[in-house]
This record gives structure tokens, C-alpha cells and sequence, in this order.
């Protein structure tokens, strides 16, 4: 059975698209048939994992249906659905559709049987993109910044996840909630941790992705962090993660 996850949160900067490459790659390296798909126009899980070169990308999946938009990335186990700046004007071309909420759905539904995990990266906003994100999953998983507005919104994404459980998708959960850029030497990322774990409880993943050089170098030379720096910190919590979600999944 595969599980589809959007990695979702309308806030920018929080580590989305890091969480979303190292996740996939730490769960690829479990054995895991993994499929990225690149929800964000602005393409970093795309370009973070190297990906430069494609005739085709998600615009060709969802407009066209074009199931030939998977492409194979340098590491055993992990395909993508590439994105760019071109799949920014989708929304006013969905508008057409009286379906447009379950485009995507119908799409990733036709391939999910040859993965174990569909990963989505979503935008960072609450519009069309990742509404159709959201309609297409099973889970959510929530990166938060450790940093000061960590919960700023946090009650208009629980609103939308409402919404789309409520008319379009009334399976969808919450998978967990990570925290990313942790400090632990920090008194605010231990008070934002907390206050985090208040609000969604049981749902807060044990492990918490670090604040780490290597992990922000790495997409700039179109790596994952286990191709640029096994060793490193940031490379270890994502396979913790990876361990947590697996457990949370077969649970």
C-alpha cells in the first residue's frame, strides 16, 4: 500500500523543500520506492536533488496527464515530478475545470501503486496549488521553524485542512509535526518546541531536524545531504525521521 504525504505548511523558510529532498532520500536509503512530487513553481526540491534537464514536469502531469513526467534521480529509489516558474500560472488555467480540485488525485492515484511514498511539496501558500496537494493525500506532515512566529498561521492551516476534509477528502490527517533549525543551546527554540507541542500534542515528531550548515549548503550543488555529507548532523535526524514516519505508518 502506498501512503501519500503533502509536506504542507503556508509559511515560507521553515525547511519544506529541505524536509521534503531528505525525507525522501533517508526513506529511499530504507529500501523505501519513493516519488517526489513538486507541487512549489518555484522548484527546489527540483533543483536541490539536481534535477536541471526535463521535457516534461507537473504542469504535463496534471494539465496533460502526462504520466511520462516521472524522471529518475541520481539516487537508488527516489523519482520527481520536476517543477519550475512555468507551473505559477496553472491556477488561472485550472479555473477552466469544474474538477480542478481532483486533477491531481486522479494523476497520482494512476501511479502511486509503484512507490511506497509519494511525497508532495506544496507551496507555501493556501491557494489552488496546495489545496490540490491536500486533496490528493492521505497525511500531512508540518515542518515548524523553531523561531519566534512558529504557531503565526498555524490556526488558518488547520482551517484549510478542515475545509479539505470536510468537502473533498475526509480520510486526510495529520501525520506529525517536525521542528526544523533546532538549537538546542537556545532558550527560544526550547520555548517554541514547547509551546509547539501544547497545541499538537502526541502529534510532534521525537526527532528534531537541526540547525545545520551542511544541510543549507547542500541544495546549492543539487544534493541531498546523504550524497554531500553522510556524517553530518542534519543526515543523521533525517533518518531518524524517516525510522518515526515508517513506525507512524505502519501502526
Amino acid at each position: 500500500m502506498s501512503v501519500v504525504i503533502t509536506v504542507f505548511n503556508q509559511k515560507g523558510g521553515v525547511g519544506k523543500s529541505t524536509t521534503v529532498i531528505n525525507l525522501s532520500s533517508a526513506l529511499a536509503l530504507r529500501g523505501k520506492e519513493t516519488l517526489i512530487v513538486d507541487m512549489d513553481p518555484q522548484g527546489n526540491s527540483t533543483s536541490g536533488l539536481g534535477v536541471y534537464e526535463f521535457e516534461n514536469m507537473i504542469y504535463d502531469f496534471v494539465i496533460d496527464e502526462k504520466v511520462d513526467s516521472i524522471y529518475k534521480t541520481s539516487f537508488n529509489k527516489l523519482d520527481i515530478i520536476p517543477s519550475n516558474g512555468e507551473f505559477a500560472g496553472v491556477e488561472i488555467e485550472l479555473a477552466r475545470y469544474d474538477d480542478w480540485q481532483f486533477k491531481l488525485k486522479k494523476m497520482i492515484d494512476k501511479v502511486k501503486d509503484n512507490y511506497d511514498f509519494v511525497i508532495l511539496d506544496s507551496p507555501p501558500s493556501l491557494g489552488v496549488l496546495s489545496m490540490m496537494s491536500l486533496v490528493a493525500s492521505d497525511k500531512i506532515l508540518i515542518p515548524v521553524q523553531c523561531e519566534y512566529y512558529a504557531l503565526e498561521g498555524v490556526s488558518q492551516l488547520m482551517d484549510t485542512i478542515t475545509l479539505v476534509r470536510d468537502n473533498f477528502n475526509p480520510n486526510l490527517s495529520i501525520l506529525g509535526v517536525v521542528m526544523c533549525m533546532y538549537d538546542g543551546r537556545n532558550n527560544l527554540s526550547n520555548q517554541v518546541a514547547e509551546e509547539v507541542k501544547k497545541f499538537f500534542k502526541d502529534k510532534v515528531f521525537k526527532t528534531f531536524i537541526p540547525r545545520n550548515v551542511r544541510l543549507a549548503e547542500a541544495p546549492s550543488f543539487g544534493m541531498n545531504i546523504y550524497d554531500y555529507d553522510s556524517k553530518s548532523k542534519g543526515a543523521r535526524a533525517y533518518t531518524d525521521l524517516a525510522k518515526e514516519v515508517i513506525g507512524e505508518i505502519n501502526d
